[in-house]
């Protein structure tokens, strides 16, 4: 069955007068970051593969042709939701380092180093693939080396670079130029890679062919993890074999909750994401707060408080459920729900700084999303943390290693990377897995697959996820004019409301007149989303990137 496609492009989301229409397919979708990664899960799917097939496919394709948080080297979450209603949530977050200590990353006088950021000290034991190992065992249909061939190829034969991915390496040569194997691979010893040119990748080849060949055993255990332990060793990070060889994928139950008659699967913890969602749109679902329409003042004002209120609570209660008991009921609770709604001024922004503890005392992501014929779901969000995560390439190895230690609060009460303030549950600790955004979710409708999504961003991810799921469900729009539309996001700290381009100077005005901090954002997350309905499954890639959908 042939894709069809819309000619009709989106000129102004808040102001044009049609929709750029979804990529529409009959039997199978698969909507990620980059064409090549797209192609790779596509053609597993039409060879008779599931969507952990291809997601598996697509996860090692993006770790060659999307290197800001396609990767080897970081962590992520596989949400799951199989045509026999089983649903499963695959946690590969990386974990802190045996050797890692809650001040590892104050200096003397108990500031803040930028060691958590850039270089060696700030990578956790990536998990990704022992993550997408795991997903194979549970629910893979094809030969593993067959799904990791793929990027087998774009890495020794090359694939051309993007407009966009020429860009981006050349916006992060100050982080790749840093370190000798980065700048040497990613900017071309200085020299760049120009749209069109053929960038290849022979250590990141042969370190594919020796995943391929003897699993993740190879990267744990094997050639890859004594390279990587000794690569860490000569440059003072702190990753060594035994945190290797202990590093374990797990299995949990997603959070489950019901909004307006559809059930919402989504991300427990560690990921702050599910919580989020399940929480502001419980103080949404009270309120009228649709009735003035999409892009007006009076439903971002209600956005934004329901946003302010969320990251106030994970400031203070989320963290690593492995390492202690959350309040995961307690923050989801009638109770607690209908307090922060009736806390809400349906014509005043609430200072942040009035917001306080009334019970208990305690970035660059990629996702992608892929549904099969016989009605499978796969979607998932992994990442390096920050774009091009550390800057560090492990040497002779060839892939990027995270900087996901600056996800955990390395001073609590101080603001990381995407100034997001973080309390004592997410403190540093070894083996223990830092606080995530990440939000792959899955919407049921009648019991049914409905819709599919997730986006990068940090903390921006959860925001994005609601606002394409109510822009679908509250607002009327087909799931591609969803995911184009302009979006905001407040984090509590700091108080300010971020706004895309796209709404009018009007709609800024009153929310400024409201007693919103708004400050302009040029690009806020970067979704994929998949929709099912009246027998098509409709794919939404991002307009903000090179994002594409394919199915058949």
């Amino acid at each position: 069955m042939p894709v069809f496609r819309s000619s009709v492009l989106l000129l102004a989301a808040a102001a044009c007068l049609f929709a750029r229409q979804p990529v529409r397919a009959r039997h199978a979708m698969v909507v990620t970051r980059e064409t090549h990664a797209t192609q790779a899960g596509l053609k597993v799917l039409r060879a008779g593969g599931n969507a952990v097939d291809a997601a598996i496919a697509v996860g090692f394709a993006l770790a060659v042709t999307h290197p800001a948080a396609g990767n080897l080297g970081g962590g992520g979450f596989l949400l799951v939701r199989r045509a026999n209603g089983e649903t499963v949530f695959l946690d590969f977050r990386e974990r802190a380092p045996l050797r890692a200590s809650r001040d590892m990353y104050l200096n003397a006088g108990g500031g803040l180093t930028d060691a958590s950021r850039v270089g060696y000290l700030a990578s956790g034991v990536p998990g990704t693939v022992r993550g997408l190992e795991l997903a194979h065992r549970r629910f893979g249909s094809r030969k593993w080396a067959d799904l990791v061939e793929p990027a087998v190829q774009l890495a020794a034969q090359g694939f051309p670079v993007s407009y966009g991915l020429a860009q981006s390496l050349r916006s992060s040569r100050e982080l790749l130029g840093g370190h000798p194997e980065s700048k040497r691979i990613f900017l071309n010893n200085g020299a760049f890679h120009e749209p069109g040119a053929r960038l290849v990748q022979p250590e990141l080849a042969r370190t594919l062919a020796r995943i391929r060949d003897q699993g993740s055993r190879d990267f744990y255990e094997g050639e890859t993890a004594r390279r990587l332990a000794a690569d860490m060793a000569a440059n003072g990070g702190l990753i060594g074999l035994e945190d290797l060889r202990s590093y374990q994928a797990v299995e949990r139950k997603p959070l489950a909750g019901r909004y307006r008659g559809l059930e919402i699967l989504t991300a427990p913890p560690p990921s702050s994401g599910g919580i989020g969602i399940l929480q502001m749109l419980g103080v949404l679902e009270g309120t009228d707060y649709q009735a003035p329409g999409a892009g007006s003042a009076a439903s971002l004002h209600y956005l934004a408080e329901a946003m302010r209120r969320f990251f106030f609570d994970r400031a203070r209660y989320l963290g690593d459920p492995d390492f202690g008991p959350l309040p995961v009921e307690k923050l989801l609770s009638r109770e607690r729900i209908e307090r922060q709604r009736a806390s809400i001024d349906p014509a005043r922004a609430t200072p942040s700084s009035g917001l306080a503890p009334d019970w208990l005392e305690p970035s660059q992501t990629t996702h992608y999303t892929v549904v099969d014929a016989q009605g499978n779901v796969a979607a998932v969000t992994y990442t390096l943390n920050g774009s091009y995560g550390s800057g560090v390439t492990a040497r002779g190895l060839g892939f990027l290693l995270n900087n996901e230690m600056d996800d955990f609060a390395a001073k609590p009460g101080h603001p990381n990377l995407f100034g997001l303030v973080q309390g004592e549950a997410n403190a540093i600790a070894p083996r223990k897995r830092p606080l995530s955004s990440m939000t792959p979710t899955i919407v049921l409708r009648g019991g049914r697959f409905y819709m599919a999504l997730g986006s990068p961003g940090g903390p921006t991810i959860i925001n994005t996820v609601l606002q394409v799921l109510v822009n679908v469900v509250d607002f009327g729009m087909n799931v591609q004019e969803a995911v184009d539309w302009p979006r905001i996001h407040h984090q509590w700290l700091p108080d300010e409301l971020l706004v895309e381009r796209g709404f009018s100077p009007d709609t800024i005005a009153l929310l400024k007149s409201r007693g919103h901090q708004v400050r302009m954002r040029q690009s806020i997350g970067d979704v994929a989303a998949v929709v099912s309905d009246g027998g098509w499954l409709q794919g939404a890639p991002d307009g903000r990137s090179e994002a594409t959908a394919e199915g058949y």
